[in-house]
């Protein structure tokens, strides 16, 4: 994970914590709706399979993280259990061979988009300053904008017409870890960790296909508000 961006959201959680000190908080409690705005960053932790013949043997793909806006909305079903979705604009990955094509530089880009569904578990009471939360969920990824390079023409297509990709859309299972920190009864921060189990398929215009295992970690920073 991106040592700069844990640094920067333990130092806002801890300055939101001393203003939560200072002042009354109330954490999410039932009937109330939360919204939140921030940052999100996807790194997937690739375990890629080989293209398929007539490829070369030990053909991979490396997945570049990136990071992007999110938007998530929260439901308090009662003052520990809670429902929350997870929308954003689309992360955009640079593709690069690895294994046997490691260092032939970017094969392509893609774009995707991970809207999240979650059942939460929040842990003391709604009046509780610091409150840590697990969930379980769903993942529906959405891959979209699959553009390949000449580059992977050359390796999989040598002097024929450009080669194009398509990656399967997967609904994964999801778990997430987090905490928030109240600065008022209206306004606080959180810190969310999640790791998504995603297995999916790519398919060349040449006819080769690709298994990946992607199980990308996401860090979100966020500022919400109570309604």
């Amino acid at each position: 994970m991106n040592q700069a961006f844990i640094k920067q959201a333990a130092a806002l959680l801890a300055a939101s914590a001393a203003l939560a000190l200072a002042g009354n908080a109330a954490a999410q409690s039932a009937g109330q709706f939360t919204a939140k705005v921030g940052v999100g960053k996807i790194t997937p932790k690739v375990e890629s399979g080989d293209v398929s013949a007539p490829a070369l043997p030990g053909s991979k793909v490396a997945v570049a993280s990136d990071t992007q806006p999110v938007l998530i909305f929260a439901y308090g079903v009662t003052d520990n259990f809670s429902t929350e979705l997870a929308l954003g604009l689309p992360y955009k990955h640079k593709l690069s061979g690895d294994g046997a094509i490691a260092g032939t530089g970017q094969l392509g880009t893609v774009q995707s988009l991970p809207p999240s569904l979650f059942a939460q578990y929040r842990f003391f009471t709604p009046d509780t300053m610091v409150r840590p939360f697990v969930g379980l969920g769903a993942t529906y990824a959405y891959f979209r904008k699959e553009t390949g390079s000449g580059q992977l023409t050359s390796i999989l297509n040598t002097g024929g017409p450009g080669v194009s990709f398509h990656i399967k859309n997967k609904v994964a299972p999801t778990i997430q870890a987090g905490v928030a920190v109240n600065i008022n009864p209206k306004w606080f921060v959180d810190f969310t960790v999640t790791k998504t189990y995603l297995k999916t398929d790519t398919y060349y215009s040449t006819g080769q296909t690709q298994h990946v295992v992607l199980d990308p970690v996401g860090l979100i920073l966020a500022v919400g508000y109570k309604f």
